[in-house]
């Protein structure tokens, strides 16, 4: 009888422990250095030239001016589900950002990671992270120095279409991009 009552409460101490840690305000993680997106593997080194991709005498009068910055916020990248890997069409954005970015050595910037509604809320954080983090490692092979951008997950918490249809979901897994100075 005394070996039913330790057990009764002990197994009312771990859910009561389990209740209290699924409960917990969830955090947002921000970084500001380079973390590999998977265990084991290499954060790339940043360029140290200073070799721009794009010639400056030319570049000004396409991306620069007052609607640069607006520009550069404007155009996100999106994911797969479930997944992290930076698509053909998102690696051409990003390249056009790096250009952006090398046009304006003054300026850093905040790379956003979203997801869709599927999945856990602590699963979606992770995935947002690995997802700003994939286009902070893109944008560092580009030349960009790893100090001038900062990385955020926001999940699921933030999405840009409210329907829960496929069509919305793909609009949800993103990357956005803000310019902090």
């Amino acid at each position: 009888m005394k070996k039913l009552r330790v057990s009764i409460v002990l197994l009312f101490a771990l859910s009561t422990l389990l209740l209290l840690y699924a409960c917990a305000k969830k955090q947002v993680t921000i970084s500001n250095e380079a973390k590999p997106a998977v265990a084991g593997q290499k954060a790339p080194p940043a360029k140290t030239g200073k070799t721009p991709l794009v010639n400056t005498e030319t570049a000004p009068v396409l991306i620069a001016g007052p609607s640069g910055k607006d520009l550069f916020e404007s155009e996100r990248i999106y994911f797969d589900f479930d997944n992290y890997d930076l698509q053909p069409q998102a690696r051409k954005v990003l390249e056009k950002k790096a250009e952006w970015l090398q046009l304006h050595p003054d300026i850093s910037i905040i790379v956003e990671g979203h997801c869709d509604e599927r999945g856990t809320e602590d699963y979606n954080l992770a995935l947002g992270q690995r997802r700003a983090e994939a286009a902070m490692f893109y944008l560092a092979s580009l030349g960009i120095s790893n100090s001038r951008i900062r990385t955020i997950s926001y999940g699921e918490l933030r999405p840009a279409a409210l329907d829960h249809n496929e069509k919305s979901w793909s609009r949800n897994r993103r990357d956005e991009f803000k310019v902090s100075k």
